[in-house]
């Protein structure tokens, strides 16, 4: 509760009319000024929100280590709701879900549909409520303007469809083209924001805590102790999911002299945040696993070899032979084969493929046939660097032939969701319906061992 203010009436009224409707606040006036806020271009509907989302929140509550702190989720929820509230969701109507991660990494993140997790190391190191509450104001503010949807739609749009199965649906080279496994995307297209969309996030999220009672200033404080803790050190994980925009600060300020400045007596702190702070703090710590090695409780081990007995598969547009101890994952258009053990969680919780073969067809950008193979290879390739920052090609296209076909041969390497590097060998051929790509995956060390079996996949292909 607000103690009693000089022109406490006039001040109630603004607050009223911050509350209120868009409609309204579009009224003449000072706090008519605040910044207008919209979604923008999106090729899915609010219902794909909720379900793409609800899909990844499952996978994230299995993957992550959650609190299992009931108190500490109840606090999160209530505090979510009161912020919800006041959050402009432009007319839709989300099933809000908010969850505590037992991770010291000060982090947050929304899935679209409004599932949101906070990290314990986030409410840790929030000096007071406000400062959790910004936080928590910004992340819905993803959701209400569907950054997460509107950014694998733009992937979708310029990379042929690669954006938003390598974004959604994996972590390692193989996973960015395996969408029918599904995965937890964190990190990926959905939570992958620009610097544009982050300060929309800052702006908006001012606005709710504005709007909610909490001083607006406290988001934008959390962010300036972020960044003074970690001068000359890794910055924290906050940033490296949310890419922290130009004049961020000032941003903000301006935005709270467009609401009408501070509110006097603005809410900072609660026992409630208190209570939930002294209850994560107890919790015991969760080891995370090291970089680049396998996942806790996740599913990649060491196969068995593949078998020299084969199977044959056929797709409309082709027909191959696998070992018969690969299983197969996904439909045609985004297809896998692995043997038991080859697919599972890496080091980022994300799904992925660490033994086997991935396949499929990619639209075509160049109608040229004679510069159509080399374009929409490169495209290929470039799509999956922007899901894996350390993929590199180790060896340059050269020209093979497939099944008496034109075709191009590259090998990449990256991280193995299995531990260490992998090698990623691709086959790229022109056919009608687009670009047919196979692609060779194991862990380097191994990779002769599988070299055998993916020449025999190749070999075994025949184009209809």
């Amino acid at each position: 509760m607000f103690r009693r203010i000089p022109n406490r009436a006039m001040f109630m009224l603004r607050m009223a009319v911050c509350c209120a409707s868009p409609a309204l606040l579009a009224a003449p006036g000072a706090l008519a000024q605040r910044t207008q806020l919209k979604p923008g271009w999106n090729m899915f509907s609010v219902q794909q929100d909720i379900s793409v989302g609800k899909q990844n929140a499952v996978q994230a509550e299995r993957l992550l280590p959650l609190c299992n702190a009931p108190k500490v989720d109840a606090y999160l929820t209530e505090l979510g709701m009161k912020l919800v509230a006041h959050l402009d969701t432009h007319g839709a109507q989300y099933p809000w879900e908010f969850h505590c991660v037992n991770d010291r990494s000060i982090n947050a993140f929304a899935l679209p549909g409004g599932y949101v997790f906070v990290n314990r190391g986030a409410i840790e190191v929030a000096d007071n409520e406000a400062q959790l509450a910004g936080v928590m104001a910004h992340e819905i503010s993803h959701v209400a303007l569907r950054h997460g949807t509107n950014q694998a739609s733009k992937a979708e749009l310029t990379q042929g469809g690669l954006g938003i199965v390598g974004g959604l649906f994996g972590g390692g080279v193989s996973g960015a083209l395996m969408q029918q496994l599904g995965a937890f995307a964190a990190g990926g297209v959905l939570l992958r924001y620009s610097r544009t969309a982050e300060t929309q996030a800052d702006i908006s999220g001012t606005q709710v805590l504005y709007d909610s009672g909490y001083d607006p200033r406290a988001m934008a404080q959390f962010f300036e102790k972020l960044e003074a803790e970690s001068k000359g050190k890794n910055p924290p994980e906050f940033f490296s999911d949310h890419p922290s925009p130009d004049h961020r600060v000032e941003r903000v300020d301006q935005e709270i002299e467009k609401l009408g400045g501070t509110p006097p007596n603005a809410r900072r702190d609660s026992q409630e945040f208190e209570a939930a702070k002294r209850e994560v703090m107890n919790l015991p710590i969760v080891k995370k696993p090291a970089p680049g090695g396998a996942a806790t409780g996740g599913t990649i081990s060491r196969p068995q070899v593949p078998s020299s007995n084969y199977s044959a598969y056929q797709a409309s547009g082709y027909t191959l032979k696998v070992p018969d101890n690969w299983k197969k994952h996904g439909d045609e258009n985004n297809l896998a084969f692995a043997p038991d053990g080859g697919v599972g969680n890496d080091s980022s919780g994300h799904g992925a493929l660490a033994y086997g073969l991935t396949l499929g067809t990619s639209p075509l950008q160049n109608s040229e046939a004679a510069t159509a193979l080399d374009s929409a290879t490169q495209q290929l390739i470039s799509g999956l660097q922007q899901s894996n920052p350390n993929m590199k090609v180790t060896r340059q296209s050269a020209r093979v032939r497939l099944n008496g076909q034109p075709a191009l041969s590259t090998y990449l390497s990256n991280d193995s969701p299995a531990g260490g590097e992998e090698t990623d060998w691709i086959i790229t051929v022109v056919r009608p319906a687009g670009l047919v790509y196979f692609v060779c995956t194991a862990p380097t060390a191994e990779f002769h061992e599988y070299n055998k079996a993916f020449g025999d996949i190749l070999d075994s292909v025949r184009f209809k």
